[in-house]
């Protein structure tokens, strides 16, 4: 992107407060871009922004428009999956624009991954720019990438990390979603390809039966490697699971070979670097941990 472009910010999942996405927009104006908050931003239907229909139009229209650039969502939720089997990508396949945003954004990644092949960016929406964060090297990430800069990040070594190397493209994102695509025209080919895994507030139970989910999809079977995330705010039943996060995940995936990657900076917390979702990288997963973009 170049400075002076536009960004358009649009709510399509849960609501937001208008303040909260007027000082993330005031930082990306500071970046040298202009912003057009969409009218889903700081208005509530129930948990929702807005209705299934406005959501729809609005994010359809920046979609739409070749002077946007690039789309930052304000915040995550819930809602994605309402609305994505009715976006026309026609006009969006022609003239391609950074798509930024995670958690429930994670289905739009997916599914345009899987249909059109277009990269996107797992990165901070407008909800993780703050007064407090503003100035830190993960939202500084997404101001990066949207530069067109290439990145190598690192993780520091974890006991459940498998040692080895792996190049591919980069795809995934929060777990819940993924499970909830599923069997779905919007499921990835995760063949030969690195997967991202990060999820919040769900019961350990619940992961154990999602790592399922996709183990059974066929979608650990051919992966290149796995990067695991954050996985913030578990829950317990009163009946403790006998396993965290992580060593869930290792159970699901210690049959096969390739590198796993546990601890990464990405997920619903303050270290969550941006990422360019289909596009190729390393991963190298030793002493300590490197993701890296590939030209």
């Amino acid at each position: 992107m170049k400075k002076g472009d536009l960004i358009g910010v649009t709510c399509s999942s849960s609501k937001m407060e208008l303040s909260a996405a007027t000082y993330a927009a005031d930082v990306l104006s500071s970046w040298g871009y202009r912003v057009h908050l969409g009218i889903t931003v700081g208005t509530s239907f129930h948990n929702f922004s807005a209705p299934d229909e406005l959501r729809l139009e609005e994010l359809q229209d920046m979609l739409d428009d070749p002077e946007i650039k690039a789309i930052v969502f304000g915040r995550g939720g819930y809602g994605m999956i309402c609305i994505l089997d009715k976006l026309d990508f026609t006009r969006f396949r022609k003239n391609p624009k950074w798509i930024c945003g995670y958690s429930d954004v994670t289905a739009l990644h997916a599914h345009i991954h899987q249909r059109y092949r277009i990269a996107t960016l797992h990165s901070m929406m407008c909800s993780g720019i703050t007064p407090e964060t503003a100035d830190n090297e993960y939202v500084h990430s997404l101001a990066a990438a949207l530069k067109g800069k290439t990145y190598r990040y690192s993780a520091p070594a974890h006991p459940l990390n498998r040692e080895g190397k792996a190049s591919g493209q980069l795809i995934g994102g929060n777990l819940a979603l993924l499970a909830n695509i599923s069997g779905s025209i919007s499921q990835p080919d995760t063949k030969g390809k690195i997967l991202l895994l990060e999820d919040i507030g769900e019961y350990r139970y619940s992961i154990d039966r999602m790592m399922y989910n996709l183990k059974r999809a066929g979608w650990l079977d051919k992966l290149a490697g796995l990067v695991v995330g954050a996985f913030t705010d578990g829950k317990e039943t009163d009946t403790p699971f006998g396993q965290s996060e992580y060593e869930i995940i290792m159970n699901l995936v210690k049959d096969y070979d390739y590198p796993v990657c546990f601890g990464f900076p990405s997920g619903h917390q303050e270290a969550n670097y941006a990422l360019k979702l289909g596009v190729k990288h390393e991963l190298k997963v030793g002493a300590k941990s490197f993701l890296s973009e590939q030209r």
